[in-house]
């Protein structure tokens, strides 16, 4: 299993994608993109927030490469980007497959456990305390 990064992706992507995805307002804007492009005064619309702030965080993303912007006339599209979001997903499955197939192991075990006869288990008195 490669810890720094998925199949061949720089570590430092992989950390740009995560650092850009660990913002709630970043993730939305994503959300929203998914849905198909925006212009930033679009994406600005639902939050109670200005529209160079929204354009600071659409850096953030566009430096992870989630996001690009175009040029339609006077209008910028921002259009959202998959390959990132992809490389960030196969590195978590990796980790999701190795959990499923410890699960696994350990409902097996369970299974096993439970199907077993059952011996009957010896006690020991219980020692009183003297007085």
């Amino acid at each position: 299993m490669q810890l720094s990064g998925y199949e061949g992706a720089p570590s430092t992507r992989l950390d740009a994608t995560f650092a850009a995805l660990a913002d709630p307002t970043r993730r939305a804007l994503l959300a929203r993109l998914i849905e198909g492009e925006a212009s930033v005064t679009e994406l600005a619309a639902p939050f109670e927030m200005s529209q160079p702030a929204i354009s600071k965080h659409l850096k953030v993303l566009e430096r992870a490469g989630l996001v690009t912007r175009g040029r339609d006339a006077q209008r910028r599209p921002v259009r959202v980007e998959t390959k990132p979001l992809s490389e960030a997903a196969g590195w978590l499955d990796t980790y999701r497959r190795t959990l499923e197939r410890r699960f696994e192991r350990l409902d097996a075990l369970l299974d096993e456990l439970q199907t077993r006869p059952k011996r009957g288990v010896r006690r020991r008195p219980r020692r009183t305390p003297s007085a």
